[in-house]
């Protein structure tokens, strides 16, 4: 079946996973006590601050962060510290060179396109809208983050499938990450694996598999760029 649906992980799927550890991150991380200083009392900053446990927040961020803890208060912040990056255009979101003419080509045909990832929603729509081939925030029609539920645990696809107003099966979701594909099966949605060989992903068997959008087209007769 053509999905009516594709919903889309970043890392590792559409963006290189280098982008987002070696760049994105330590970005991040760099700016962190600064960004601190100068917003800690703004109200956006305020809020998320309040729901990070601890006597010294700027402390226990930090230690998210050395973790790669999926933390969703570390995912908004990192957000909009990236955002003023993007902004002043010390950032530039990545994509790969097979991503942004497929999108085009199935939002154009009316397949709805969507957006679920770790990183905060913002974070997602500041990477789309600042992207190496333009603004591709026109394309989507959602963005999901963990306020959804975590990404391997299939009540989350189940609730984006009814945001989405589309019955799980007819929604495919990309990921690189064999677990969180698992998660999106049991919940009905169509799956593939990206397998992306300058990011290292190795196939895990379970799941169809592409080395490029194009290639995802192809199998589940999509639009080709």
């Amino acid at each position: 079946m053509t999905p009516k649906a594709v919903l889309l992980d970043i890392e590792g799927t559409t963006t290189s996973i280098a982008f987002v550890k070696d760049r994105l991150f330590p970005f991040a991380a760099a700016a962190l006590d600064g960004f601190l200083a100068a917003h800690a009392r703004d109200p956006a900053v305020a809020a998320i601050l309040a729901e990070v446990p601890g006597d010294d927040a700027a402390a226990t961020l930090r230690g998210w962060m050395a973790a790669d803890a999926k933390a969703t208060p570390l995912k908004a912040l990192q957000g909009l510290i990236w955002r003023q990056g993007y902004a002043d255009g010390q950032l530039k979101g990545h994509l790969w060179p097979d991503v942004a003419d497929c999108l085009r080509a199935w939002a154009a045909a009316g397949v709805t396109l969507a957006v679920y990832s770790s990183g905060s929603v913002e974070a997602q729509r500041d990477l789309f809208g600042h992207s190496a081939a333009g603004d591709l925030v026109p394309l989507f029609a959602g963005f999901f983050d963990t306020r959804v539920g975590a990404k391997r645990e299939a009540p989350s696809y189940a609730a984006i499938a009814a945001k989405l107003g589309l019955p799980p099966r007819e929604i495919l979701f990309l990921s690189d990450v064999a677990e969180e594909l698992d998660a999106a099966a049991a919940a009905g949605l169509a799956t593939c694996q990206l397998v992306r060989a300058a990011d290292g992903t190795v196939g895990s068997g379970r799941h169809p598999e592409a080395t490029d959008f194009p290639t995802v087209a192809e199998a589940f007769g999509l639009p080709a760029a």
